[in-house]
């Protein structure tokens, strides 16, 4: 069985490091960058099965990586973890196919890397 790879594009650091824990113990092997930019670099190059992707960062936000993924056809399934919980952002994000919309701070963890777990089987 091959171990399925996440991408974390998350700015919050502890955050970040929080879910690469969580999902490294579930089985899956994560790699986390902390803008859009480098997210979008590292699907440029690589492959992954599921990105984690929040959407207020640095450089590039997530519905500028949503755009880039949709122009490349990249269909790698997307989660989408933030604080912004107006209607239309979460509509504007799954109008691109993200399978899921979290809110970060009414979201616990364990959660998240069900829903994962979940997607991936």
């Amino acid at each position: 069985m091959t171990i399925k790879k996440i991408l974390i594009i998350e700015d919050e650091k502890t955050l970040s490091r929080a879910l690469e824990l969580k999902l490294t113990h579930a089985g899956f092997m994560t790699e986390s960058v902390f803008n859009g930019e480098d997210g979008v670099r590292l699907l440029t190059g690589g492959s992954y099965d599921l990105i984690l992707l929040d959407l207020i960062m640095p450089k590039m936000d997530g519905f500028a990586v949503l755009t880039v993924l949709n122009d490349r056809k990249i269909k790698t399934p997307v989660l989408v973890l933030t604080n912004l919980s107006q209607q239309n952002d979460v509509k504007r994000a799954k109008d691109f196919g993200v399978k899921e919309f979290f809110i970060k701070s009414n979201t616990p963890i364990a959660v998240i890397a069900t829903r994962v777990t979940e997607i991936l089987k």
